[in-house]
């Protein structure tokens, strides 16, 4: 679940809750049940009413698409089975509410890799799916559901169906936000890896040209490549940003030493922000000065840094619950994609956020490969910005309201599992396919068994 849970009444096999996602805005209350088997979970979908029930797993979806206002649902953070990996093949089978942590600390000892992973391996396989999750690596390794052989389908008639790749129901389920049914477990194929370090390669870019500039000239030579952006820098500043691209270390690699546990898997953990945040920390005068030493104190170049995974991957997972630095009031996290040939509204868009002062410390540039064949799947060819706002900023509504035309004009998208306000009249021309996932649907789900606050803000 969210940070920020509070049970207010108790209920045979269930509670309820007052729900959030990770970015802790719009809490809605909802009746939570756990279930510990499929037949448990077949046995809640059955019994839910009239405002249905959408699946959950470890919360951080940073909008509203696992809460569900009135209604049910279903935390499937106890159904963490491994039920076999194949050593030999690089394959895991797993239950939906295993995490990428579980699968990491498992898999890593036996020199292999989970074969996409976000900006926190806080994320359940059956969470991972949903969203159709991408990494650094989209531009070579696509999103998480490419990776994918089989998964099993819990449906609104209480049939559990095995889905596979090619079908319409799994391309409507990768990247479907748990609204064709609740994934109780899936079939992956792993990455294989010597190490558990990985050699880093850091460089500045002085503006948003020169670092889109390197990342086309270079990004193939890397599976892993992310830039992190200065979004208050203006004039020929703008774009300003610390690019960080990297590959999984070779044995040859790693000094003596640490070749003695090569597949050590030891994440850091710092203290966590206090339970209470005063308001007004998260100024653009603080925010501004943090940007500035983020970017002095990076390297010019520096070449081949070993790093842990942790580290590169998941340096947020060493803080735990850092979505409250935000405050009470929390935060938005915006992230949408344009296609190439689209760089002037990417820059139009980076000089209006400049200009408008959006206090954003957490701001993250990347290029997207091909996009998979998940009907509502976010990533699509292009350039792909995301960034956190503290929700509380003045305006900040109709200033995303107008991003939001801006990307859709342009032909792009925003991701799903992060929204929280986009308004539904622009979803169809942001996702091509949206007809063909509300019409299959309306066929496996004409009662609305399954329905978030998401689904019923927008229609879906």
């Amino acid at each position: 679940m969210a940070a920020d849970t509070r049970p207010s009444a108790a209920g045979p096999g269930g509670t309820f809750v007052s729900v959030t996602g990770w970015g802790r805005t719009a809490p809605t209350t909802a009746f939570v049940l756990r279930p510990r088997t499929a037949d448990e979970a077949a046995a809640a979908v059955r019994d839910w009413g009239t405002r249905g029930g959408i699946a959950r797993g470890l919360g951080r979806a940073y909008g509203d698409a696992a809460q569900n206002a009135g209604g049910s649902v279903l935390d499937m953070t106890a159904l963490d089975r491994i039920r076999s990996v194949d050593d030999e093949a690089g394959v895991v089978v797993c239950d939906a509410g295993v995490s990428l942590h579980r699968l990491m600390e498992v898999l890593l000892p036996l020199g292999w890799f989970v074969p996409v992973t976000p900006g926190t391996r806080q994320v359940t396989v059956g969470g991972a799916i949903g969203a159709d999750i991408h990494g650094k690596n989209h531009h070579v390794s696509g999103s998480f559901a490419r990776h994918v052989d089989a998964l099993d389908l819990l449906t609104a008639d209480g049939a559990i169906h095995t889905v596979r790749p090619g079908t319409a129901l799994f391309d409507a389920t990768a990247g479907g936000m748990g609204l064709t049914g609740v994934i109780l477990s899936a079939t992956l194929r792993l990455h294989r890896v010597q190490t558990s370090l990985m050699s880093v390669d850091t460089e500045r870019a002085a503006d948003l040209d020169d670092l889109m500039a390197r990342l086309t000239a270079t990004d193939h030579r890397y599976r892993y490549s992310v830039a992190w952006i200065d979004l208050l820098a203006r004039g020929r500043a703008l774009g300003r940003s610390v690019l960080t691209r990297g590959e999984h270390a070779p044995l040859d690699a790693l000094p003596a030493r640490a070749r003695r546990a090569p597949l050590a898997f030891r994440p850091g953990r710092l203290p966590g922000p206090p339970r209470f945040v005063p308001p007004g920390l998260l100024t653009r005068a603080t925010v501004g000065l943090f940007n500035e030493l983020w970017y002095r104190r990076a390297p010019r170049l520096r070449l081949g840094e070993l790093q842990r995974l942790s580290a590169f991957f998941h340096p947020l997972d060493g803080v735990p619950h850092w979505n409250r630095i935000y405050g009470r009031g929390g935060f938005v996290q915006y992230q949408f994609v344009v296609g190439h040939g689209q760089e002037e509204t990417l820059r139009r868009i980076v000089r209006r956020i400049a200009r408008r002062g959006c206090p954003s410390f957490l701001a993250v540039l990347k290029r997207f490969g091909e996009g998979d064949a998940g009907w509502l799947s976010f990533p699509m060819p292009g350039w792909t910005l995301a960034l956190d706002i503290p929700a509380d900023l003045p305006g900040l509504g109709a200033f995303l309201d107008e991003l939001d035309d801006e990307v859709a004009g342009a032909g792009g998208r925003v991701y799903l599992a992060k929204d929280s306000r986009l308004r539904p009249e622009l979803l169809a021309g942001m996702y091509p396919r949206l007809a063909e996932f509300r019409a299959l649907r309306a066929q496996l789900d004409p009662h609305g068994v399954f329905a978030s606050d998401l689904s019923r803000r927008l229609t879906l």
